[in-house]
């Protein structure tokens, strides 16, 4: 595929935006005139050890770009991560030392290649360190690219400047510190979530300040967590981690919600999912899926053979009582209020169980207080170890 019209409609068809509209393909065109690669930008704060399932869906897309011959620049944020990205936060976020910073950018980089093409002729890796530890002189140019009029257009700062919730002169340097790392590997093409598209055009402006062509940006969609509504956040443990063993990883594909399932399947670009098989089927070859990605095929079917062991053939009895329930009026179960019906807990303390992951449907883990009626219908729900009741709903 070597016509740029071509290559992007290949990488802009799973994005959201192409900004500024066919500016991808302006920049392949331009590239293809001076023979030469595009540079291709990705940046990556270190700001926990793991990398999880939702920062694949920018990975896969760099692998793509890759796959067709031009080079990725993974930066690591060694120094971004010391203030702290502010998109959509509402408040400062804690600061993290120099020692766990450094960590976390080992093994940022081991699990990147879990995707990405190790060759070097298609990957650079570099810290934003390398150029971000400069001259106050140098701070000074940065910091006159931009107004403060503009930095507070961005949503995050206009809702906490309009609450009096503190905002700190270092959170205001964070978009033109990731606009600098353009400059700094004079980037064609930058690539992110779509509630980094403030901080992504930005890096055109301060690249524009610096005499230099302005990249384009392509903004990829956010892969909802395991609750299937917020977006997958360590912080708020609905995450799938690269590097979770293959069992976890399997378990915890059963938890998702069915009608996330195929935002799953077209963000992470999995082929071989059954389009006409029931919702079960179905998730039982995302999780396969899933976990022969990061391990491999033998692993997948580990991982579903021990399951199905643990959950399915072992731990239910062979008879178990059933509970009547009946959905609430937006068409939702309140497991809490199940598992003090069908176990004589107390509600709170059915909340407590969920919170820990000691609650399941049909062997899948779930942690949210309330499951669609069809996520319920017929499913065994477990409590711990040995507390099973099996769910029967009106219809």
């Amino acid at each position: 595929m070597t016509d740029p019209a071509q290559q992007a409609a290949f990488l802009t068809r799973n994005t959201v935006e192409d900004l500024p509209k066919g500016g991808l393909e302006a920049r392949l065109l331009a590239a293809a005139r001076e023979g030469r690669q595009l540079r291709v930008k990705l940046g990556l704060d270190p700001t926990a050890p793991d990398l999880h399932l939702g920062h694949t869906v920018v990975l896969q897309k760099l692998r793509e770009f890759q796959d067709l011959g031009h080079r990725v620049v993974l930066i690591v944020g060694d120094y971004t991560a010391r203030v702290g990205d502010p998109s959509g936060r509402s408040a400062t976020r804690p600061p993290l030392t120099g020692a766990q910073i450094d960590a976390n950018a080992e093994t940022y980089k081991a699990q990147a290649f879990k995707v990405l093409r190790e060759d070097p002729d298609l990957l650079e890796v570099r810290r934003n360190g390398e150029w971000l530890d400069m001259a106050m002189e140098e701070l000074f140019r940065l910091a006159r690219t931009t107004t403060v009029a503009q930095l507070l257009e961005r949503n995050d700062f206009a809702r906490r400047f309009a609450a009096k919730t503190p905002i700190s002169i270092l959170e205001l340097l964070y978009p033109l510190m990731q606009g600098y790392d353009s400059v700094a590997i004079q980037a064609d093409v930058e690539l992110g979530g779509t509630d980094q598209t403030f901080n992504l055009m930005l890096g055109r402006d301060v690249q524009r300040a610096y005499g230099l062509a302005e990249q384009c940006v392509l903004t990829v969609p956010i892969l909802p967590g395991l609750d299937g509504k917020d977006k997958m956040s360590k912080s708020l443990g609905n995450h799938i981690g690269v590097t979770d063993e293959a069992a976890d990883m399997f378990g915890k594909t059963l938890s998702l919600p069915d009608d996330a399932m195929p935002d799953w399947i077209r963000l992470l670009a999995l082929d071989g999912i059954p389009q006409d098989a029931g919702p079960r089927d179905v998730k039982r070859a995302l999780a396969r899926s899933i976990v022969e990605r990061f391990h491999d095929a033998d692993a997948a079917l580990q991982a579903q053979a021990a399951f199905d062991r643990q959950f399915i053939a072992g731990d239910i009895p062979d008879e178990i009582g059933e509970t009547p329930v009946v959905p609430a009026d937006d068409g939702t179960v309140h497991l809490p209020a199940v598992i003090a019906a069908a176990f004589g807990r107390s509600r709170s303390e059915g909340r407590r169980l969920l919170a820990e992951g000691a609650v399941r449907l049909d062997g899948a883990v779930v942690r949210t207080a309330d499951v669609s009626a069809g996520d319920a219908r017929g499913k065994v729900l477990q409590v711990g170890k040995r507390a099973f009741t099996r769910l029967t709903l009106p219809g």
